[in-house]
């Protein structure tokens, strides 16, 4: 049986030389407008974000854009908008993903038998809720068909 750990390593070796995507963290000042900053990158596995030593869940996903003027139906869009020329700001290119209000996971506490995150164990099998209301799957299995989809 490989556990949670083993297979996160396997996936690692498996992404080498796969593209990647940037990590960031609202950081706000007094004196400059409010920005996004790169924290680090990981490989993006649906839920998951595997960077070289920890495991992540997702969570914002937006492209670093500059800031226009425009008119929007809704705050929300005024508010994305918002976060994406803050990303630019903070140093992103533009068009590039940045993951923002990601969340460290913990494997060896699921190998444990603990959930993290959307980790788990199903039949003493390491497993994933590929989403909020989605059932567990073999991660074994989720991460091949992820890996499979970033890499050549």
């Amino acid at each position: 049986m490989a556990t949670t750990v083993a297979l996160l390593d396997d996936a690692r070796r498996r992404l080498a030389g796969a593209p990647r995507e940037g990590l960031g963290r609202l950081r706000t000042s007094r004196w400059r407008a409010d920005r996004i900053v790169r924290v680090g990158e990981a490989w993006h596995l649906g839920v998951l974000l595997l960077t070289e030593d920890r495991v992540l869940a997702t969570g914002e996903i937006l492209r670093a854009a500059q800031e226009v003027r425009r008119g929007y139906a809704a705050e929300s869009a005024r508010e994305r908008a918002e976060r994406r020329a803050q990303a630019r700001r903070g140093g992103f290119a533009e068009g590039e993903v940045v993951h923002l209000g990601w969340q460290e996971l913990d494997p060896d506490a699921v190998d444990a038998g603990d959930v993290s995150g959307p980790l788990a164990l199903l039949g003493g099998e390491p497993a994933v809720r590929w989403s909020p209301g989605g059932a567990l799957v073999p991660l074994a299995g989720y991460l091949d068909e992820r890996i499979a989809l970033i890499t050549p």
